[in-house]
């Protein structure tokens, strides 16, 4: 998966979830920030305070590591 980033999160849902992915399967859902931190780490991947903004690491879609609303 050199194409992108080995995490994906997507776009909230109306109930505030974001589904996961880490290398092109999906993981689970994030309801917060540490779920995805979570993720990273269980995945084996570095996880340190740059992380969430670390764009080979992680692609946000609709929306940044602060959005949880499902409304955005």
């Amino acid at each position: 998966m050199a194409d992108g980033p080995p995490v994906v999160v997507l776009p909230p849902a109306p109930d505030g979830g974001r589904q996961v992915t880490v290398r092109g399967e999906r993981v689970g859902t994030a309801f917060t920030l540490f779920d995805v931190l979570d993720f990273v780490h269980r995945a084996g991947l570095p996880v340190e305070s740059t992380a969430v903004d670390d764009p080979e690491l992680i692609e946000w879609r609709g929306g940044g590591p602060y959005d949880w609303n499902g409304s955005s």
